[in-house]
């Protein structure tokens, strides 16, 4: 599977919780506060799966290899990826800040909560279409066979060195517990061997 696959693979599980974003932002409006729990489970799976794992892979092995191979770091497509990953970085810490009085009912943070979820998501969406529809494509244009190997074992290596065995699964299963808990449908594309291995666990 090339590098790129392994990503769009990741896009698909990132989506799902998304989706769960969005249905917890329904039953936010309905109910007049957000769940405490399942709102701070999305921010444990965005920060941990979404960001450090995914973007993570992408900052730090798949476009520093583009620019390489001839992608300018400061005005082509890898620098657009990396503003809207820090963008969402923001919106992040925004949703999380106001989860303690939201999920009281607090009016204010409750507003403020909906805005940075919708505003994450519409980004989020954007961005993920883009990558799959533009940058990923660039990619395995730009790329050797062996830059797509290189970046598989890279990949590897970030998901034993930098997460704990097990994390991988954990993440998972957090967004099917999550799809579960608001009716959300599965849409993991099931695959040959692993796609966002974070736990260092080699099949």
């Amino acid at each position: 599977m090339k590098a790129t696959e392994i990503l769009k693979n990741e896009h698909r599980v990132i989506e799902q919780v998304l989706d769960c974003l969005d249905a917890m932002a329904e039953a936010c409006q309905r109910d007049g506060r957000i769940g405490e729990e399942p709102a701070r489970q999305a921010i444990d799976f965005l920060r941990t799966f979404a960001d450090t794992c995914h973007h993570g892979k992408e900052e730090n092995q798949l476009f520093p290899m583009m620019e390489s191979r001839g992608y300018s770091p400061v005005a082509g497509p890898t620098a657009v990826m990396r503003a809207e990953h820090t963008q969402g970085r923001s919106l992040i810490r925004a949703m999380e800040v106001e989860i303690p009085a939201a999920s009281r009912g607090d009016q204010s943070a409750r507003t403020k909560w909906l805005a940075a979820a919708r505003d994450y998501t519409y980004l989020l969406r954007q961005h993920i279409e883009k990558e799959d529809e533009c940058l990923f494509p660039m990619a395995d244009q730009a790329l050797r066979d062996t830059d797509q190997v290189e970046l598989g074992r890279q990949f590897e290596r970030v998901e034993h060195d930098e997460l704990a065995p097990g994390v991988h699964d954990k993440y998972l299963q957090l967004a099917d517990a999550l799809a579960d808990r608001f009716g959300v449908r599965k849409n993991r594309v099931p695959t040959e061997g692993k796609q966002c291995d974070c736990s260092g666990h080699h099949h």
